[in-house]
Order: C-alpha cells, then sequence, then structure tokens
C-alpha cells in the first residue's frame, strides 16, 4: 500500500459480529472467557510437555509449538475484536489494519505447517517404527519448526508488500471484525489483480502443498495400520492419530470453507472465521489433552508434584 498516497483516509471501520449493543456486551463476556481459556490451556499444555520427560519426543515437541502458535494466532485478532466490542466507533487504523493483515497471514500458514509436519511424524512413527529416532532426529525437528515459521513469514511479507502498493479513497467499511487480505480487495481504488494472484498462488502452496502432506502420510498409516493382525494393536495405532485429525478437520474445514467464499461479511463468512481463528486454538489443547493418555498421565503427575510442593 502505496502509505504517501492515504492522506485522504487513517482508518477502516470494523462492523464486527454485531451492531446491537446488548448483544455486544454478552459477546465480549463470551470471546473474553474463550480468549483467557485459550491463553490457560495453550500455556498448561507447554508447560506440561517441558517439565515432563516422558513427553520429551518428537510429537509432543511439535504440540508445544503448536500450543505456542495458538497463543499467538488467537492474540493477532481476539484483543482487537475485544475493544471494538465495548467502542462506540470501531475502528482500526491503516497501519494497525496492514500488521493485522500480515500476521494474520503468517499465522494461518504456521498452523497449516505445524499440522502437516506433525502428520508426518505419525507416519514415520506408524510405518518406520524401528528407524523412527533417525527420521525425526532433534535437529530435524527443530528444522522443520523453524521451516515452518520462516515460510509463512515470508509469504506473508511478499503479499504485506503487494497490499502496500494498494490505494483507498473515502471511509472504508470493513464487514469484519478482523482484517483479513481477501477483505481488503473490494475496498480498493486501485486494481488489486495482482494481489489477488498472488494470495491465490500463496493459498494454493499453503493449502494444497501441507493437505497433499496430510493426506499422503494418512493413506499410508491407514495402509499399515490395516495390515496390522491384532486388533488392540490396530485400536492403539488409531488412537495416536485421532486427536491429531480432529485438529485437522477443525481447522482446514472452516479456513478453506472461510477463503473459498467472497469476502461479503455474510454470517457464514464471520462463523467460519471465528471457528479457525478463535475457537480452534482453545479446543487444540483440550482435544490433545482429553483424548491423549499420556498428557492425562503428565497432567496429573504434575498436579501431584505441585501439590507436595505447596504440602
Amino acid at each position: 500500500m502505496a502509505l504517501g498516497n492515504h492522506s485522504t483516509i487513517t482508518e477502516f471501520l470494523l462492523l464486527g459480529l454485531s451492531a446491537d449493543p446488548k448483544i455486544q456486551a454478552l459477546l465480549f463476556v463470551l470471546f473474553l472467557m474463550i480468549y483467557l481459556l485459550t491463553l490457560v490451556g495453550n500455556l498448561m499444555m507447554i508447560l506440561v510437555i517441558h517439565t515432563d520427560s516422558k513427553l520429551h519426543t518428537p510429537m509432543y515437541f511439535f504440540l508445544s509449538h503448536l500450543s505456542f502458535q495458538d497463543i499467538f494466532y488467537s492474540s493477532v485478532t481476539v484483543p482487537k475484536m475485544l475493544e471494538n466490542l465495548l467502542s462506540q466507533r470501531k475502528t482500526i487504523s491503516v497501519e494497525g489494519c496492514l500488521a493485522q493483515v500480515f500476521f494474520v497471514f503468517a499465522t494461518t500458514g504456521i498452523e497449516a505447517c505445524l499440522l502437516s509436519v506433525m502428520a508426518y511424524d505419525r507416519y514415520a512413527a506408524i510405518c518406520h517404527p524401528l528407524l523412527y529416532g533417525q527420521m525425526m532426529s532433534k535437529p530435524l525437528c527443530v528444522n522443520l519448526v523453524w521451516g515452518s515459521w520462516v515460510v509463512a513469514f515470508l509469504d506473508a511479507l511478499i503479499n504485506l508488500l503487494l497490499a502496500l502498493n494498494l490505494d483507498f479513497c473515502d471511509l472504508q467499511i470493513i464487514h469484519h471484525y478482523s482484517c483479513e487480505l481477501p477483505s481488503l480487495f473490494p475496498l480498493s481504488c486501485s486494481d488489486p489483480s495482482i494481489n489477488a494472484a498472488m494470495l491465490l498462488c500463496s493459498a494454493l502452496l499453503h493449502a494444497i502443498g501441507t493437505c497433499l502432506l496430510i493426506f499422503f502420510s494418512y493413506a499410508r498409516i491407514v495402509s499399515t495400520i490395516l495390515s496390522i493382525s491384532s486388533t488392540a494393536s490396530r485400536s492403539k495405532a488409531f488412537s495416536t492419530c485421532s486427536s491429531h485429525l480432529t485438529a485437522v478437520s477443525l481447522f482446514y474445514g472452516s479456513a478453506i470453507g472461510r477463503h473459498l467464499m467472497p469476502p461479503s461479511g455474510s454470517p457464514l463468512e464471520l462463523i467460519l472465521s471465528v471457528q479457525y481463528s478463535v475457537i480452534t486454538p482453545l479446543v487444540n489443547p483440550l482435544i490433545y489433552s482429553l483424548k491423549n493418555k499420556e498428557v492425562k498421565a503428565a497432567l496429573r503427575r504434575m498436579v501431584v508434584r505441585y501439590s507436595q510442593c505447596l504440602g
């Protein structure tokens, strides 16, 4: 966005989720509780993984980074949403909107990359158990996490730099509770076709690239599990993947659905955005704790340990 051409406007209006003051008050309480629970749940997951030596494995290493990413992810949009729910004039500066566009784009990309890396980890554990230590060495795990962040941030940076060339004039209203790149295109006075093409390429890179890795990983996993003769072993193998598959379904189902829709501010669009940017970071630690015996056991050990310390 050519910032020198922004003399006509300095801010956008975010219409948010509702114009009714009573509903806004209820939404403020609801989303504040969700945000606080998201912080507590993901911080608890990080603490449990880092303090329990039995969870110092590649799978939980990735999970701790997913929890950190979910804190970052929800913090990009929810605090500004809470502020606007209490404000009469629901505005965001042009610079603030651009910053939010960048971080929404980056955090969505990181989430997709981490989920695909975790799928590959499950593939290595189930399909090549004897080579698992070699395939998922600590340096490789660290590089995969850093690679996820670097790729997502570079992709977001390229799209942001192109967005800096967009011109906006007159009063601009965003029919959403946050700034997302597709929502800016209809507001531009200049031609956003190059931006839209770049966004499409980026979406294909992340969506198709990560989805293909997840698909092929689980195709091999299912094939391997079905070849196991023991019913108990087969059930155990499936259970180790169920949490991850649930998280993948929640994130990809809502994110892809949202970005396939044209930006219109429709109720369905807002619901899908809330699902992948607000609800998913909340439920991820619940999914991995409630459906994982090792995490539940580690939580019990941590509670006992802290109870003894306090006693």
